[in-house]
């Protein structure tokens, strides 16, 4: 069965599952051959519905496994979440304005670029961004392969989902040290979940609050193991750009191509780009992003 999902006149496909590293983490799954997205979405209680999103003519093109026919309430819901992940609804044309008046972002309108995609779930965003801290991205991987093998729920053949709050709040914190390597990280993972699981916390609302800024960041660092680098980058998918987010790797990037690879105060970078206002974390990612757009397949 498929079914399609119509875009924005500014949106780009390619662009958007490539905004990011998170199209390189399961249950994501990219192939460059045909060009596809898959996604496990949660379908219901404890079940997940494995698609294929291809690119169509101003529109998505979501293909679901098997001859089943769904229902017309399945497919909206299923439709609102792709919504959201493509951040289909989410305007950028302020964006898009402020990058036209300036040369150096000029590219970010032709490709189509700002658009980060972001998982179904604020949860699963906000773990993988805490798997994200102080290691490599190899190790970053090797943590999300690890939580949907062997945590995940299976939807078809070796399709998996990511875990839940709850599959993950009933584990010890030495399985989740030795299966699943996020070493430090384990505590605060279980605290997260299990806080969600026992209706103690509610991050999904993050999506829809109209609370400040400043407020939404306090209450993303307010969950242990979230500093400011991971709370930035966690606003961004929450479509707040405000913070900057600053780690090793994007430092670098502006240090090459403002400073000529010379080392700068953190104050210095936030100064660049505060005449961004709202966007200038935005900004700022696709200045550290830009080289991946002259290629087919960024990583």
């Amino acid at each position: 069965m498929k079914f399609s999902i119509y875009t924005p006149s500014n949106f780009n496909f390619w662009s958007t599952v490539y905004s990011h590293g998170w199209c390189a983490l399961p249950p994501f799954f990219v192939d460059p051959n045909n060009r596809s997205l898959r996604v496990v979405l949660p379908d219901g209680h404890n079940k997940y519905t494995a698609l294929d999103l291809v690119e169509g003519k101003k529109k998505i093109i979501v293909h679901a496994e098997g001859s089943a026919i769904m229902s017309s309430s399945k497919v909206a819901g299923l439709s609102s979440q792709i919504r959201s992940m493509m951040r289909l609804d989410e305007s950028f044309d302020v964006f898009y304005a402020e990058a036209k008046r300036h040369p150096h972002h000029r590219w970010v309108v032709n490709r189509g670029a700002g658009r980060l995609l972001r998982c179904p779930t604020v949860f699963e965003d906000v773990v993988k961004m805490i798997c994200t801290t102080n290691c490599s991205w190899a190790l970053t991987e090797i943590m999300a392969e690890a939580l949907v093998s062997k945590l995940g729920t299976t939807v078809s053949g070796n399709i998996r989902s990511f875990p839940s709050p709850e599959k993950i709040a009933r584990c010890s914190e030495s399985f989740l040290r030795k299966e699943i390597r996020c070493g430090y990280r384990a505590p605060y993972l279980l605290e997260l979940s299990r806080r969600i699981a026992e209706g103690k916390l509610d991050i999904e609302q993050w999506r829809q609050t109209k609370i400040p800024t400043e407020e939404l960041f306090d209450e993303v660092r307010a969950i242990k193991g979230v500093g400011p680098y991971a709370a930035g980058n966690i606003l961004k998918l929450l479509g707040r750009y405000d913070y900057l987010g600053l780690d090793s790797s994007s430092r670098g990037e502006f240090y090459r191509a403002f400073k000529k690879g010379r080392r700068v105060k953190d104050s210095t970078i936030e100064k660049h780009y505060a005449q961004f206002g709202e966007w200038r974390g935005l900004f700022l990612w696709m200045d550290v992003t830009k080289e991946w757009y002259k290629k087919k397949v960024p990583f």
